[in-house]
C-alpha cells in the first residue's frame, strides 16, 4: 500500500516491531554483556568531568558565584527529565535513547530531526571535552616533569579572538586528536572491555574528586561569595540573566542521563537496569558537582576564572603553595577526560547504528564485527570527525551548541511520555511511571528546558538553525526513500 507524505512523516516504529530485538536478547546485533553497574559508570562517566574541569571558566565569569544556582537549575531540569526517560526506557530498551523513544510515538520525520540533535550534541560533545584533555595534559607535564607542549601543537586554527574568528596558520591542537585515537582503538576492541575500562575510570576520578574538595576546603573564604550574583551588566549577566546563561552553558554536562538510554540494545534486562541506571547516575552526578563547585568558588574569588586553564589543578596549587596537589589533580583530570571522551563516543556510535538499522541513514553505520561484535566502521567514522574538529576548532565555539542539541533531546522526550501514555493506555502501563500523572512532570521539563535554553546566544540559535535545515534535507534527500517502514507498508 502507498503511504502519503504525511502517513510517512508520521509513522512510527513501535517498541518490539521486527526491526527491534526483543528485551532480553540481542538477536544477530550487539551483545547484552552490561550489568546495573558498569551502565550505571557509564552515565556517571560522560557527566562529572566535563561540566566540573572545564566549564567553570566559561560559566563563572557570567554567573559569579551564583554559579551555584546555575548547576542546581541545570540538575533539576535534567532530574525532570530523567523521569521521563526511565519510563520510556522501560517501554523502548533499544539502542537510539531519544531518537528511539521518538520514533515510537511522535513519528518518523520527528525521529530524524531528534537524531540530528543527537549528533550534534554528542558529536560536538566529544569534541570539547577532548580539547579540555590538553590543558591538563599540559599542567601534568609542567608539573611533573618540567616541560611544556609546544603552544603551536596544544592550541587550535580556528579560535574566538576578541574580534570575532581569528584563523592561526599552522596551528594544530594535538593532545585531543591523539586522544580520540586512544578511545577508538577501545571501542573497536567491544563494549564490554569498553565499559570495564570505563568503570574503573570512573572510580579514580570521583576519588580525586573528593581529594579536591578536602584540599579546596581548606582555604574556604565566605568572603568569596560576596556579591553573590554578577553585578556587570555589559554583556547582559548581572542578576538571574547570569544564572540562566550559566545553565545553559553547564547544562550539556548532563549528557550522561541519554548516554545510559543509549546502551539499552546492550544491557542485561534493560527494562529494570536502564531506569535505575538513569536515576542513579543522576544522583551520583549532583551531588559532585555541587560539592566541587562550592569548593572552588570558596577557594578562589570568582573573577579569576576567566580564561584560567586547568582550573582546578590551579586553585589546588595556589592554596596549599605546593605542586604535588595540582599533580594529583592533573592525572585525576587526565583520567576523567579520557573517560568522558570514551563513553560520548560510545553514545554517537550507538546512535548512528540505531538510525542505520531503521535505514535512514546508509548501511555502513550498522555493520558489526563477526569477532569484537563492535560497529567499526561507525567508530572509524566517528572518531575521524571528532578528532578533526577537536584538533582545529576552539572550544568556545562547542559548548553552547552541546547544551542546544541536549536541551532539544530532552525536550522531545518530555513530550514523548504523554503521547505513550495515550496510545498504549493508562491501565496497560506497567512498571516505572512519572509521578503525579503524564502531564505534570514531562510539563516542567519542557518548562525548565526553554528557560535555559532562551539564553543561549543569537550565533547559538543561528548554526542550530543551519543544521536543522541540512537534516531537513537529508531526511527528504535519501532517508524517506531508504525507510525501512517503507517494507512494512508493502
Amino acid at each position: 500500500m502507498n503511504q502519503t507524505l504525511g502517513q510517512k512523516l508520521f509513522r512510527i516504529k513501535p517498541a518490539g516491531s521486527k526491526t527491534d530485538p526483543q528485551p532480553g536478547h540481542a538477536g544477530n546485533g550487539l551483545a547484552r554483556t552490561m550489568g546495573l553497574f558498569p551502565l550505571t559508570m557509564i552515565g556517571v562517566g560522560a557527566t562529572i568531568g566535563t561540566g566540573i574541569f572545564f566549564t567553570m571558566v566559561e560559566a563563572v565569569p557570567k554567573a559569579g558565584p551564583s554559579v551555584v544556582l546555575s548547576f542546581l537549575l541545570a540538575a533539576l531540569t535534567a532530574g525532570l527529565t530523567a523521569l521521563c526517560y526511565a519510563e520510556l526506557s522501560f517501554r523502548i530498551p533499544a539502542s537510539g535513547s531519544s531518537y528511539s523513544f521518538a520514533y515510537a510515538t511522535v513519528g518518523e520525520f520527528a525521529a530524524f530531526i531528534m537524531a540530528a540533535c543527537l549528533l550534534l550534541e554528542y558529536g560536538l560533545a566529544a569534541s570539547a571535552t577532548a580539547i579540555g584533555w590538553s590543558a591538563y595534559l599540559n599542567n601534568f607535564l609542567t608539573n611533573a616533569v618540567g616541560w611544556q607542549i609546544p603552544e603551536m601543537l596544544r592550541t587550535p586554527m580556528i579560535v574566538s579572538g576578541e574580534h570575532g574568528m581569528e584563523i592561526r596558520a599552522g596551528h594544530i591542537n594535538l593532545p585531543p586528536i591523539l586522544l580520540v585515537i586512544m578511545c577508538g582503538a577501545l571501542l573497536i576492541r567491544g563494549t564490554k572491555e569498553s565499559a570495564t575500562t570505563n568503570a574503573i575510570m570512573v572510580l579514580v576520578k570521583l576519588a580525586i574528586l573528593v581529594f579536591f574538595v578536602v584540599i579546596a576546603f581548606s582555604g574556604f573564604d565566605i568572603n568569596n561569595f560576596t556579591p553573590f550574583f554578577n553585578t556587570d551588566n555589559s554583556k547582559g549577566f548581572a542578576g538571574m540573566a547570569g544564572v540562566t546563561a550559566a545553565a545553559g552553558t553547564v547544562f550539556f554536562s548532563f549528557i550522561g542521563l541519554d548516554t545510559v538510554a543509549t546502551a539499552g540494545e546492550e544491557v542485561r534486562n534493560p527494562t529494570r537496569n536502564v531506569p535505575i541506571g538513569i536515576l542513579a547516575a543522576l544522583g551520583i552526578v549532583t551531588v559532585f558537582y555541587m560539592l566541587v563547585a562550592v569548593a572552588a568558588l570558596g577557594a578562589q574569588p570568582a573573577r579569576m576564572f576567566a580564561g584560567q586553564e586547568a582550573g582546578l589543578a590551579v586553585i589546588l596549587q595556589n592554596v596549599t603553595g605546593k605542586t604535588w596537589p595540582a599533580l594529583v589533580l592533573s592525572i585525576g583530570a587526565v583520567i576523567s577526560v579520557f573517560s568522558v571522551t570514551l563513553v560520548t563516543i560510545y553514545g554517537q556510535t550507538r546512535i548512528l547504528y540505531a538510525i542505520s538499522k531503521d535505514g535512514l541513514i546508509p548501511q555502513t553505520f550498522q555493520k558489526v564485527s563477526a569477532r569484537t561484535q563492535a560497529p567499526v566502521s561507525n567508530t572509524l567514522i566517528v572518531c575521524l570527525v571528532v578528532g578533526l574538529v577537536a584538533g582545529f576548532v576552539d572550544s568556545t565555539y562547542l559548548w553552547d551548541m552541546v547544551s542546544m542539541g541536549t536541551l532539544t533531546a530532552f525536550i522531545v522526550v518530555s513530550i514523548a511520555v504523554p503521547v505513550m501514555r495515550k496510545k498504549m493506555g493508562e491501565s496497560l502501563i506497567k512498571g516505572f511511571r512519572v509521578p503525579f500523572g503524564p502531564y505534570v512532570v514531562p510539563g516542567m521539563s519542557v518548562a525548565a528546558c526553554l528557560y535555559i535554553m532562551k539564553d543561549l546566544s543569537k550565533t547559538t540559535f543561528t548554526v542550530f538553525a543551519i543544521w536543522m535545515c541540512v537534516a531537513v534535507l537529508t531526511y527528504f534527500a535519501y532517508s524517506i526513500r531508504h525507510s525501512r517502514l517503507n517494507d512494512s507498508a508493502a
